[in-house]
C-alpha cells in the first residue's frame, strides 16, 4: 500500500455551522489562501445553495488561482448542483444520505430513488465538466451492502472520489476498518468522521489504514455539535506515528490554527493537541529540568515541526530552573541567592492560588534587585460610555514615556473602546493582542473580577493581570501592565 494521504479541508463549509461562526467573503478568501498555503488538496469552500452572499465567496475563493481543487457541498438535487456551477467551482461534494434512517425519514424516499438521483447527478456534473465526490450521508450507520451499491452507482455514472460520512459520529475504530476493506473500488476513497464521542481522529485513522485516500477534516476540529475531525490532529498522527506521506507543511499548522481561531471566535482550549497552548508549556518543575536537560523527555513532538514554541509558565508546581531561564530571558543578572529569593516569591504566590504572569515576574525581579523601576505608562484618567442607542466610547489619559496623552476610542462595547483607546496612546509600542480572559472571583453584579490578558511583541508574549469590581478599569490595567512588560522587555 502506498502510505500517502490527501486532505480536503471543510472548515470554510462544515466548520462554519459550528454554531455561532459566520465567515465573511473577506475571511474565507484569506482562510483559503492560508490553506492553500498549508497544503490542503482540495477545499471545501461552503454550500453554493446558502445564499447569495455563500455564493459570491466561493466564487471568489474559486477564481483566486490556488492549487487546491475548491469544491462546493451540494444535495443530490439539480439546484444545488446549478449554483454550484455558477460558482466556477472544480468539484461538487455530492452528499447523498444512504441509512434508512435518512431515506426513510429525512428524504421520506426510498433506496431506489436515491440511486437515481446519484445516477443523474453525477452525470449532470461530468457534462458540465466538474468533478465529483459523492459522499454517502451517514455511512456509519448505512447497510455496508447498500453503502458497495451506491458506490458501484457512483462509477458507472462516472464519479471521481467516494466518501463515507461519519454523520453523527458514531463510528469505532473497528467498524471503520471493517467498513472501508469491505468496499471494492479503484475509486479513491475518503473518510468523514465527527467527534461525537472523541473518536474522530481514531476513526479517520484506522480508515487510512483500511484504504482511504482522502480525509475530511477543519482546522481545531470545528463543526457541528462536538465538531469534525481535527486536520493538525490527522496530519501530526499519520506523518509522526505511521510514516505516511503528505503535501501538507506541517510548520503551518499552528499559524492556520491562529487565524481560524481569530476568524471563527472559538477559543482553542489550551489542552488541545498539537495547537493548543498547552501542548508546549511546561510548569512543574521535574519536567522543565528533563526538558533543559534534554526535550525528548517530556516532549513528543518538537514545538517547530508544527509552528510551535517551547514556553516555561509560573506557578505553585514551578522548579528553580524555570524561574533562572525565564530571569535569564528578560535579561537579568541576578546570584544564586537573589534568583531563590524570586522563587520562594513566584512559589508564594502560587500557594495563593494566584496565577503568576510575567509582568509579577518582572516585578519581583525588580523588587528583589531593589530597583524602583519607573513605568514607562501610568493611567491617570479612564471614562467609558455605553448605551443601546450610543456607540461605546472610551477615552483615556496617559502619562506617557514622561509626558501626558490623552485619546479616545469606540468599540463593540466599553471595554473594547477603553482598549482601543489605550492601543491608539501606545501607539508605538507594538503589540497583538492574544488573548482576554475574564474570571469572576466572587458572585453577584458587584463581583471581583481578574482580567488576564496575553500580549505579543516582536516574537514574544508577555502575560499581565488586573483585578477589581470593575470590569473597564481592570481590563486597562491588565493591559497598562502588559505594555510595560512589553516596553521592559524590548529594551525601549
Amino acid at each position: 500500500m502506498k502510505k500517502t494521504f490527501k486532505v480536503l479541508d471543510t472548515t470554510l463549509r462544515d466548520g462554519e455551522q459550528t454554531p455561532g461562526v459566520t465567515f465573511t467573503l473577506e475571511q474565507k478568501l484569506n482562510l483559503a489562501k492560508a490553506l492553500d498555503d498549508l497544503g490542503v488538496d482540495v477545499i471545501e469552500a461552503g454550500s453554493a445553495i446558502t445564499s447569495e452572499g455563500e455564493r459570491q465567496a466561493i466564487k471568489a475563493v474559486a477564481n483566486e488561482g490556488l492549487n487546491a481543487e475548491v469544491s462546493s457541498f451540494a444535495r443530490i438535487l439539480k439546484k444545488d448542483l446549478d449554483y454550484a456551477l455558477e460558482c466556477d467551482v472544480d468539484s461538487v461534494f455530492l452528499v447523498a444520505p444512504t441509512s434508512e434512517l435518512h431515506i426513510e425519514h429525512k428524504l421520506k424516499s426510498t433506496k431506489e430513488k436515491v440511486l437515481e438521483s446519484i445516477t443523474e447527478c453525477v452525470q449532470y456534473c461530468r457534462d458540465h465538466g466538474i468533478l465529483v465526490d459523492v459522499c454517502c450521508e451517514d455511512g456509519s450507520r448505512s447497510d455496508p451492502k447498500f453503502l458497495q451499491k451506491v458506490l458501484e452507482t457512483s462509477v458507472k455514472a462516472g464519479a471521481d472520489r467516494f466518501t463515507v460520512a461519519d454523520t453523527v459520529g458514531v463510528f469505532v475504530p473497528e467498524e471503520t476498518a471493517k467498513i472501508f476493506k469491505s468496499l471494492k473500488s479503484k475509486l479513491p476513497l475518503g473518510v468523514h468522521c465527527h467527534d461525537d464521542f472523541g473518536l474522530g481522529t481514531a476513526n479517520t485513522v484506522a480508515a487510512v489504514h483500511a484504504g482511504a485516500e482522502y480525509v475530511d477534516v477543519t482546522v481545531n476540529g470545528l463543526g457541528e455539535r462536538a465538531g469534525n475531525t481535527s486536520l493538525e490532529e490527522v496530519a501530526v498522527v499519520l506523518t509522526q506515528k505511521y510514516g505516511y506521506k503528505t503535501g501538507l507543511r506541517l510548520e503551518k499548522l499552528v499559524e492556520v490554527s491562529d487565524l481560524v481561531e481569530k476568524y471563527s471566535n472559538i477559543i482553542v482550549p489550551p489542552n488541545k493537541a498539537v495547537v493548543g497552548d498547552n501542548a508546549f508549556t511546561h510548569e512543574a518543575g521535574i519536567h522543565v529540568d528533563g526538558i533543559l536537560k534534554n526535550p525528548e523527555t517530556y516532549e513528543p513532538l518538537n514545538p517547530e515541526l508544527v509552528g510551535g514554541k517551547r514556553r516555561f509558565m509560573l506557578g505553585k508546581h514551578v522548579g528553580l530552573k524555570s524561574v533562572k531561564k525565564l530571569l535569564d530571558e528578560d535579561g537579568f543578572k541576578m546570584s544564586e541567592d537573589e534568583v531563590m529569593e524570586v522563587f520562594n516569591q513566584v512559589k508564594f504566590m502560587g500557594d495563593k492560588g494566584k496565577r503568576v504572569t510575567s509582568s509579577d515576574l518582572n516585578a519581583i525581579a525588580n523588587n528583589v534587585l531593589g530597583l524602583k523601576k519607573k513605568q514607562a505608562i501610568k493611567m491617570e484618567e479612564l471614562v467609558a460610555v455605553a448605551g443601546n442607542k450610543f456607540t461605546p466610547t472610551a477615552s483615556v489619559k496617559l502619562i506617557f514615556r514622561d509626558q501626558e496623552v490623552v485619546t479616545s476610542g469606540t468599540g463593540t462595547g466599553p471595554v473594547d473602546a477603553a482598549i482601543n483607546a489605550l492601543r491608539t496612546a501606545a501607539k508605538d509600542v507594538p503589540f497583538e493582542l492574544m488573548e482576554y480572559h475574564v474570571d469572576a472571583i466572587s458572585g453577584g453584579t458587584d463581583a471581583l473580577v481578574q482580567i488576564l490578558v496575553k500580549l505579543k511583541s516582536k516574537g514574544k508574549i508577555v502575560t499581565a493581570q488586573g483585578a477589581g469590581s470593575d470590569i473597564i478599569l481592570a481590563s486597562v490595567d491588565a493591559m497598562v501592565n502588559g505594555l510595560n512588560a512589553i516596553i521592559d522587555t524590548n529594551g525601549e
